[in-house]
């Protein structure tokens, strides 16, 4: 039975699908999580930050789930950078403080909105993969509640087993209280973005090729519904991170200054047939349009979190959600497996609205590590049921016959089978969790979806 203490609530991920029945603790302290981790009447739990994994990840269906938010001390920064911090603390709030000190996050994902503990457990990466990797290269340690009700400090030598597998765990190891990550000095609060357009998806891979050692950021912009000679077709933003003398005289003067910025808000369920063939074509049309080849100073907000400028954008696909659907392909195989999800969406006739490319090095030591050299297609299909189960399945398979795979933070209907073997290394993590968790205490609907718990 629940713990009296719990709310029965509906929770989903940031594509509000799936959504479940869960039994939500907002408990702050230690003692309090500890406590009820090791209760004989306790169920199942998991930990949750803001929600902004897509799927089922912080979702555990009529179980429990620990909010973490309410934990979000900075603890000390030292002079190199090296920020320890609770794990409830946002990438929005270590950017707000440290920032304007010349501070900045080593990489990150699309969103600020995302607690620390939740980037560790996602493995989180930005549109610097293909030079400085995922989050798990700069995380130094953590400190790690486990189902016996143990403080464990992890690090590449105390439990380097365990260090390795939270980090891109899914938060299945155990809860993380605190952690130490090694920030990025900068000059200024700015990049400085070459923005070019590509008039296929030939042109687009050959480009992120020629300029992956010269820019420390690169993103594309898709269109995915052009077909024949204009499959493919993007905007490319190329960036690096803008010194003083690159700004303009008025801004020299404040280089670390954030630029303002009031975020608009979508304030209800939007109809669902307000995203659909003709209007996402629409949208892809004007966009492609309005960006022109050219340089410019822009803003770290307006770079890294173009849609957090958009309050609860996420109902713009109405009451049934959306899924979004990330797929890594290995560098060699890259253009055939692009073209080949690409026709399937085209074929399938299911829009999708937001098409990011990006390019990858390698892995970090994670044992569920996400990316290796190649690159991501992440997809936004507004949910029509068994229509968009299906299509995710077909590219599943596609990514299957090429060696790529999904992404965890982002599934919400992989099958178990179809993970396994896109992850050669899972009996590893499966063989850490039945020693670190040999109850499965912690659980999650993914993690049970995704066979990441063991039997």
């Amino acid at each position: 039975m629940p713990d009296k203490s719990a709310r029965r609530q509906s929770l989903s991920g940031w594509g509000n699908y799936p959504r479940h029945d869960c039994f939500v603790h907002e408990v702050s302290s230690q003692a309090e999580q500890r406590s009820l981790i090791t209760s004989a009447d306790s169920q199942t739990l998991i930990a949750r930050g803001l929600g902004r994994s897509y799927g089922d990840s912080a979702v555990n269906a009529l179980n429990d789930v620990l909010l973490q938010t309410s934990r979000s001390r900075f603890l000390s920064l030292s002079e190199t950078g090296l920020l320890r911090c609770e794990a409830g603390l946002s990438f929005a709030e270590i950017i707000e403080y440290l920032l304007p000190r010349g501070w900045s996050l080593p990489t990150t994902p699309g969103t600020k909105f995302v607690t620390v503990g939740g980037a560790i457990a996602s493995d989180v990466h930005g549109k610097n993969h293909h030079q400085s990797g995922s989050l798990g290269n700069f995380v130094q340690a953590f400190r790690l509640l486990t189902a016996s009700g143990d403080v464990l400090d992890c690090s590449r030598e105390s439990h380097p087993d365990l260090f390795w597998a939270t980090i891109g765990g899914m938060g299945l190891t155990g809860i993380i209280l605190t952690a130490q990550i090694q920030l990025n000095r900068v000059e200024t609060a700015w990049v400085k973005q070459e923005t070019r357009r590509t008039r296929n998806l030939t042109d687009t891979l050959d480009l992120f090729v020629k300029t992956d050692q010269d820019y420390q950021y690169s993103v594309a912009w898709i269109d995915c519904l052009k077909q024949g000679s204009s499959m493919g077709r993007s905007v490319v933003m190329l960036a690096n991170d803008a010194s003083v003398s690159d700004l303009p005289d008025r801004q020299q003067q404040r280089p670390l200054q954030m630029k303002k910025k009031r975020r608009k808000k979508v304030p209800f369920n939007l109809p669902s047939f307000t995203l659909n063939r003709l209007t996402v074509s629409a949208f892809n049309g004007v966009y492609f349009r309005a960006h022109r080849d050219k340089e410019s100073i822009v803003s770290y907000d307006e770079f890294f979190y173009p849609l957090d400028s958009i309050q609860s954008w996420n109902r713009i696909y109405g009451k049934r959600g959306f899924i979004q659907y990330q797929a890594l392909i290995p560098k060699q195989n890259s253009f055939d497996g692009m073209h080949e999800l690409l026709e399937l969406i085209s074929k399938s006739r299911q829009a999708s609205f937001l098409a990011v490319l990006k390019s990858c090095g390698p892995a970090d030591d994670g044992i569920l590590s996400y990316l290796f050299p190649g690159h991501t297609l992440a997809l936004d299909f507004p949910f029509k049921g068994p229509r968009t189960i299906e299509l995710c399945k077909q590219l599943d398979e596609v990514l299957l016959k090429l060696g790529g795979r999904i992404y965890a933070a982002k599934d919400a209907v992989t099958n178990a089978n179809t993970f396994h073997a896109m992850y050669p290394r899972l009996e590893e993590f499966l063989k850490v969790k039945r020693q670190i968790d040999p109850g499965n205490v912690f659980s999650s609907s993914q993690g049970r979806r995704l066979g990441l718990i063991p039997t």
